[in-house]
């Protein structure tokens, strides 16, 4: 009787001793929210894209330019006497009116007023960043930016809504360079 006992112990240990199994999740995600996602924004940027390229079409008086950044702009005033560039940590005195496409005005520069901006170290919305390093003192030119470097999906909560393409005339007063030696 103490074999059969002594066995049948040995043989439970042998069997609990196994590996452990993984349970399985409750709710599979699949992913498809992020490529639905992914695909409408797509799809956005390039209605938004055609958009613009038309209205840089239909405006064969001026040249636009494409920056690295995703926008197109063309210069209003040009400064062919200096060649500096802002760059990060340069305090930048700027203006600038912030219009829809079809040049319906939503911040004009009397809203918004002078901004100081401290290159690459504020908040300005992606779009208005970039174009800053593009321009040099006295300069001034208009931007075209897709919604994406605009305020995006979320909109600015006031006056412009999500998914607003944005065309904005920039001006730059003034460049304090930084000071090196610091």
């Amino acid at each position: 009787m103490r074999i059969y006992l002594l066995t049948g112990l040995v043989l439970i240990a042998l069997i609990s001793c196994g590996e452990p199994e993984p349970r399985k999740p409750v709710k599979v995600k699949s992913g498809s929210f992020m490529k639905t996602s992914v695909e409408r924004n797509k799809d956005l940027l390039s209605q938004e894209e055609a958009r613009i390229k038309a209205i840089i079409a239909r405006d064969s008086l001026h040249t636009y330019l494409s920056s690295s950044s995703g926008s197109w702009y063309r210069y209003l005033v040009r400064n062919e006497q200096d060649d500096y560039l802002p760059k990060p940590d340069d305090l930048v005195y700027l203006t600038y009116d912030l219009m829809t496409l079809d040049n319906d005005t939503i911040y004009s520069h009397d809203e918004v007023g002078t901004v100081t901006y401290r290159v690459d170290k504020q908040e300005l919305f992606p779009g208005l960043r970039n174009s800053v390093k593009l321009l040099k003192v006295g300069e001034s030119a208009i931007f075209l930016y897709p919604s994406s470097l605009g305020y995006g999906y979320m909109g600015d909560k006031n006056k412009i809504g999500p998914n607003v393409p944005l065309k904005v005339q920039l001006t730059i007063l003034k460049i304090e360079k930084q000071n090196d030696s610091i």
